[in-house]
């Protein structure tokens, strides 16, 4: 591999990095909830993922000045966006919190937020492999099991919006939680789709 290649893994593997940090930092907020502090989780939360998107900038300029690259550059720039929205979508998760002015927190809350912990654990490690994707024995079962994973999130997903429909008094509650577990799971879908991605990257290519 020629040594200007190592550039385009170690920016994914330092973005998912990102997403990983971004994915404790939701659960350090939930499970310390206090709503007086969401602006500052918002703006802690917020500059995470504004680094983030600082990679995916410097992953265009690199694709734009490239004569060549280690696999086609629509694939690059594409699995650069799709690993820049697993952060976004955490970002978004807690911008819910702040706009429906949610008070406390649902257990299940904190049980859906360390699964994308999860998750995240797991796209770091298959970005660690990627760069010898040709010769890796562990990336087909990585991406195996973040499916596994976002199984999880759904299963998860499911009983919680079945939960909140038992309580019919608190209208309010149930319309803001539903559409903040939708934030849920359209990042641990975000999360299977950047695997997947990558998966499809190393079928074009060997």
């Amino acid at each position: 591999m020629a040594k200007g290649d190592k550039f385009y893994f170690e920016n994914f593997a330092a973005t998912t990095e990102l997403s990983k940090k971004a994915a404790l930092y939701l659960v350090e907020c939930l499970e310390n909830y206090n709503p007086e502090n969401i602006e500052t989780m918002l703006k802690n939360m917020h500059e995470i993922e504004h680094s983030a998107d600082k990679k995916k900038h410097e992953m265009n300029e690199a694709l734009a000045k490239a004569f060549v690259t280690p696999v086609d550059r629509e694939d690059l720039d594409m699995l650069s966006h799709n690993l820049d929205q697993v952060t976004d979508k955490i970002e978004e998760i807690l911008q819910k919190f702040y706009i429906y002015n949610i008070q406390s927190v649902d257990p299940a809350v904190i049980e859906f937020a360390k699964k994308l912990v999860k998750s995240c654990e797991l796209l770091c490690e298959l970005m660690g492999e990627f760069e010898n994707f040709k010769r890796s024995k562990k990336i087909h079962s990585i991406i195996v099991s973040l499916n596994d994973v976002e199984e999880e999130c759904d299963n998860l997903y499911l009983t919680s919006i079945r939960e909140l429909t038992k309580d019919r008094t608190d209208v309010l509650k149930v319309v803001s939680y539903v559409k903040i577990y939708d934030c849920f799971e359209s990042c641990a879908d975000a999360c299977e789709h950047a695997s997947e991605c990558v998966g499809a990257v190393i079928m074009k290519n060997t």
